[in-house]
This record gives structure tokens, sequence and C-alpha cells, in this order.
């Protein structure tokens, strides 16, 4: 799948949310359910269209959208407040997620991995962003994966 980054440094691009496929996207909502917890999500309502689209939104709570889109912002990490509380539970590295979630995590296989948390993954996208607007040194883009 493409590369779509949300504002919170999401890879959009990797997630099934945005599958037209209902049975991909139950499969989806059953990882986060097992995996995250998340118990408001279904097939029908995590229909996304990428949060930097004008149509379907899966997270209809999420305060980093409108927040980025009003500044006009490519990234929340070149606004001046970042991180702020409206990203701050967005921002979400490989690491910090087995972490945080190691006890649901334990049996997780790869396919599920890829299909229901590899699009958390954000955490290199807004370094990126970070070093694209000047807050962090150049160099450090060579260390990131």
């Amino acid at each position: 799948m493409e590369t779509r980054n949300g504002y919170c440094g999401y890879n959009c691009g990797l997630c099934a949310a945005q599958s037209d496929d209902a049975a991909l996207r139950a499969r989806l909502v059953e990882g986060w359910r097992k995996y995250l917890g998340h118990e408001h999500y279904t097939a029908e309502n995590v229909r996304c269209d990428g949060c930097r689209a004008d149509g379907r939104l899966a997270d209809t709570q999420c305060q980093a959208r409108p927040c980025a889109r009003t500044k006009g912002l490519e990234s929340c990490a070149q606004c001046e407040s970042f991180p702020c509380d409206k990203v701050r539970d967005l921002l979400c590295s490989r690491e910090g997620l087995m972490t945080y979630a190691y006890r649901r995590l334990g049996t997780i296989s790869a396919e599920d991995y890829d299909l229901c948390l590899r699009q958390f993954e954000g955490m290199p996208n807004l370094i990126r962003a970070l070093i694209a607007a000047g807050k962090l040194p150049a160099w450090m883009a060579g260390r990131l994966p």
C-alpha cells in the first residue's frame, strides 16, 4: 500500500479501514478489540478515507485532525504546541506499542500485527516532519528505520 501519513504520523495507507472489503474491515475491528481493547468500532463505522481526505473518517473523536487542518499544517509536528494533548495519545512507536500492550500482544501473529497495528507506527514519520521543520538536526534522519 502507498504511504499516506495522517497529521499524527499514522500511516493511513496501511490501514484496512480504507478497504472496500467488509470482511477485511471486520478482521481489523476484531484485532483492534483483541489487542487494543477498542470496543466502539464496527466493520461499518470503521470505513475511512484517511484523515487528509474530506470523506469518511474512522475516528470521528480525533482532535488532532481538525486542529491541524484549521492551522493549515501538513503534520502535527510542525505545530508550535507539539506535542499537545490533542495528539499526545496518538504518538506511537512499535516499541511503545509492544510495551504498552504486551499482555494482549503475546499471541499476535505477524499477519495480525500487519493488519491491525502496523499503521500506528507513526513516530518515524513525526521525526521526519520535525527534521523537515528544522526542529531536529538533519543527521537524525539517517537513524530512522
